[in-house]
């Protein structure tokens, strides 16, 4: 099943289902599409944290917990992992477990424009490749911020777009040809790959989402793009 583009009410069940069904591939095909180069993203992320020490970590959007456990290289107290599809968490689950981490990182389910933590409670909100399957944008970014201290930190990894000759057209040759069809290829699924692309290239990169969070009530908000613009760093503070 493919969800739709934008913001879509029932985008959200589309999602979920999409995630479940590749979850056991997920993370192999992650490292065979990025060629490992999204790991190297990952570690900037938990780089541009590193100066906070924060001590509760809040992952959203976590899927199979990449993020959350290269953010234990900041020795946080904690750090609770959330994400809507249960197939993926039960993945990252395994490799948390196997790592004999259980007591250092928690996953559970739960919806990123409803989060079920109470206001302040996380020094540092992170998110990677999550936030362009939000239903609602705002109502997302404005629950992350809710649940954050003043002066806490988000910090939000997404696809961006090349704007550069010749990235951009390499950028979009892989991914509207490459990219969908070795993932149908290795997942045996064709939309959730599709989706990607047609996602990545719909979501308001750039200078329109450092507007968004803004709007949602973020001060200080700073864009990083990585690997020629194929990927953006965003931080914001609360």
């Amino acid at each position: 099943m493919r969800p739709p583009i934008g913001q879509v009410e029932g985008k959200k069940q589309a999602v979920e289902q999409m995630f479940d069904t590749i979850a056991p591939r997920y993370d192999l095909l992650n490292r065979v599409l990025s060629m490992g180069i999204d790991q190297g993203w990952r570690r900037r992320v938990v780089a541009l944290l590193s100066e906070d020490k924060p001590r509760k970590i809040l992952d959203v959007a976590t899927g199979t917990a990449d993020l959350a456990l290269a953010s234990m290289r900041l020795q946080p107290e904690h750090i609770t992992g959330v994400d809507i599809a249960e197939g993926m968490l039960e993945m990252g689950r395994k490799k948390i477990a196997a790592l004999d981490l259980s007591d250092k990182i928690t996953l559970q389910r739960g919806d990123s424009e409803n989060l079920p933590f109470e206001d302040n409670r996380f020094d540092a909100v992170t998110v990677a490749f999550g936030v362009r399957n939000f239903e609602n944008l705002y109502a997302g970014l404005s629950e992350m911020r809710r649940v954050l201290r003043p002066g806490g930190k988000l910090v939000v990894l997404e696809f961006s777009k090349p704007s550069h000759f010749p990235v951009k057209q390499l950028y979009s040759f892989y991914f509207r040809q490459v990219l969908p069809r070795v993932g149908s290829t290795v997942s045996g699924v064709s939309g959730p790959y599709q989706y990607l692309n047609e996602s990545a290239m719909a979501f308001p990169d750039g200078k329109d989402f450092l507007a968004e969070l803004t709007k949602a009530g973020y001060r200080t908000v700073t864009a990083e793009p990585q690997t020629f613009g194929i990927a953006t760093i965003y931080t914001a503070i609360k």
